[in-house]
């Protein structure tokens, strides 16, 4: 089973470009982040025609996330149960939750999209937001893994933080900024702790960036981050055959800003006649 994930930066905008991108590289299942559209805005019928099903949740113009995949999704789950809100002035208690995380399962495989908080910067009620989402996740996480230690799970998606030095072009220039910060990266190490979750991509993959601005030609000069990650559990991470980050993807007519990360993964099937064909 090939399984990606993707900020896709507007589906509406580049819906046929993850068509074709799923279909040539033969993705079985794509985790997607920032939608930026409601459910009843979404391009289901390009999707639908390549083979592929989609499950998201989005509330407006910003955040959204979803699956899209050519195999049955169980057990859809939007949002973690302890996730906070946000709102600007109100307590996260009672703060809206947005669209940024959803849960499925396919061929025993649980999968998570998540869209984690920007942050903005150190001194806004973005990055504590940021930190509170995170701790919360991470504890989430550790119960599901306790609830069926033997099911794969992998959380997914852009991070938004960049855990290593080499993980920018320059650190010197997060100094003071978020995606950097020692409580970001803590709260990212957190999930590695106690053997909870492992960087499936990373030791087949110790370079490479994920994301690149599109202002000053961040790009072509290579300067750019790696904050989209798939961690994974020990039964998830022993399924792991390959991986790769597909970087050709921020190349040509209208990219987004991030490109997919992609992992093979070692599971039967089984007798499941329903998978579709692709020629």
């Amino acid at each position: 089973m090939r399984v990606a994930t993707w900020n896709v930066n507007s589906i509406r905008a580049r819906a046929g470009r993850v068509v074709d991108w799923l279909v040539r590289e033969d993705i079985d299942v794509l985790g997607m982040q920032e939608l930026k559209c409601k459910p009843e805005q979404f391009p289901y019928d390009v999707f639908q025609e390549a083979g592929y099903d989609v499950e998201l949740h989005g509330l407006s113009q910003w955040n959204g996330v979803g699956f899209a995949s050519r195999l049955p999704m169980d057990d859809v789950e939007i949002t973690f149960p302890s996730q906070p809100g946000f709102a600007k002035g109100v307590e996260s208690s009672e703060a809206p939750k947005e669209a940024r995380a959803i849960g499925v399962t396919v061929d025993g495989v649980r999968l998570w999209s998540l869209y984690v908080p920007n942050g903005r910067e150190l001194d806004d009620p973005h990055y504590v937001y940021k930190l509170d989402w995170l701790a919360k996740l991470r504890d989430e996480t550790e119960g599901w893994i306790k609830a069926n230690p033997e099911q794969p799970l992998a959380l997914m998606g852009d991070w938004n933080v960049a855990p290593l030095d080499t993980d920018v072009w320059d650190p010197a220039v997060f100094e003071g900024h978020t995606h950097t910060s020692p409580a970001e990266r803590d709260a990212f190490a957190a999930f590695q702790t106690k053997g909870l979750l492992t960087d499936v991509v990373r030791p087949r993959l110790p370079e490479g960036y994920t994301y690149w601005d599109y202002k000053q030609l961040r790009f072509p000069r290579n300067e750019g981050m790696r904050i989209d990650f798939i961690l994974g559990s020990k039964p998830f991470a022993d399924l792991v055959t390959s991986a790769r980050i597909d970087r050709n993807e921020r190349k040509g007519d209208a990219p987004s800003d991030h490109v997919p990360v992609v992992v093979d993964l070692d599971v039967d099937p089984g007798d499941d006649d329903d998978r579709p064909m692709i020629f």
